[in-house]
C-alpha cells in the first residue's frame, strides 16, 4: 500500500495573464487556463485518484472537473482549500498595491505581513491548509491498492499547505516557490519527522 497526495493548482485566469491578485475573488479559467486543465487531466488520471477534492471557487472546480470528466471520481468540495485572503488588494496588480500602500507593499515584499490590509496571514493559512489536507487524508480509508488523492486548490494556499505538512515554519521559510498554473506537487508519507516528504514540486 502507498499514499501519495497530489496538490494540483488550478489552471489560468485572467487575473492570472494580467498579474493580478486574486484571493478570494471567485475569478473563472480563461480559454488557456481550460485547455490547461484538459492537458493536464490525463496524467494525474493516469495515477487512478480515489479522490478528487477541490476548493470551491469557480477557477479549481472547472480544473477538477476535468480531471473527474477522465476518471469518473466525482469531485468534492472543502472550503478549507480556498485561497489565501488578500483584503483590500484582491483584484490589484503590484503597480496598484505599490502606488496605494507603499510601505505595506515593501513590508509584504520582505515577507512580513502588512498591516490595516486584511491578508490573511501565511501562519493563519498554513494552519488552516494543513489541517484541512490532514483530515482529507485521514478520512481516506487505507485499502489494498494505492491510495492517490488530488487536492485542487491555489497557489498560495498549497504552498503554505505543503509547508506545515513538512514541519516547517510558514513565517520564515520561503523556500518553496508557488506553483504554476495546472502544475502540480506530490506528498508522500515519511518514517521519520514529520512524517511526509516532498517527492515532486511544480510538475506537470
Amino acid at each position: 500500500m502507498s499514499t501519495k497526495l497530489i496538490l494540483w493548482r488550478h489552471g489560468q485566469t485572467d487575473y492570472n495573464a494580467g498579474m493580478r491578485v486574486q484571493g478570494r475573488v471567485d475569478i473563472p479559467l480563461n480559454a488557456v487556463g481550460r485547455e490547461q486543465a484538459r492537458a493536464a487531466a490525463p496524467g494525474l488520471a493516469a495515477l487512478n485518484p480515489v479522490r478528487i477534492v477541490s476548493s470551491p471557487l469557480a477557477r479549481a472546480r472547472d480544473t477538477a472537473r476535468a480531471l473527474a470528466d477522465l476518471t469518473g471520481v466525482e469531485v468534492e468540495f472543502d472550503e478549507g482549500l480556498l485561497e489565501r485572503s488578500f483584503g483590500r488588494w484582491e483584484g490589484m496588480s503590484r503597480t496598484e498595491m505599490e502606488a496605494g500602500w507603499p510601505e505595506e507593499y515593501a513590508a509584504w515584499r520582505r515577507g512580513e505581513e502588512p498591516a490595516g490590509i486584511g491578508v490573511e496571514t501565511r501562519r493563519a493559512v498554513s494552519a488552516r491548509m494543513g489541517g484541512t489536507l490532514r483530515r482529507i487524508l485521514e478520512e481516506t480509508p487505507l485499502s489494498d491498492a494505492d491510495r492517490t488523492i488530488v487536492v485542487v486548490s491555489h497557489g498560495s494556499a498549497l504552498t503554505l499547505g505543503a509547508t506545515d505538512l513538512l514541519g516547517i515554519e510558514p513565517t520564515s521559510w520561503f523556500g518553496l516557490r508557488g506553483l504554476d498554473n495546472c502544475h502540480h506537487g506530490v506528498i508522500v508519507p515519511g518514517e521519520r519527522v514529520p512524517g511526509w516528504m516532498l517527492a515532486e514540486w511544480n510538475v506537470q
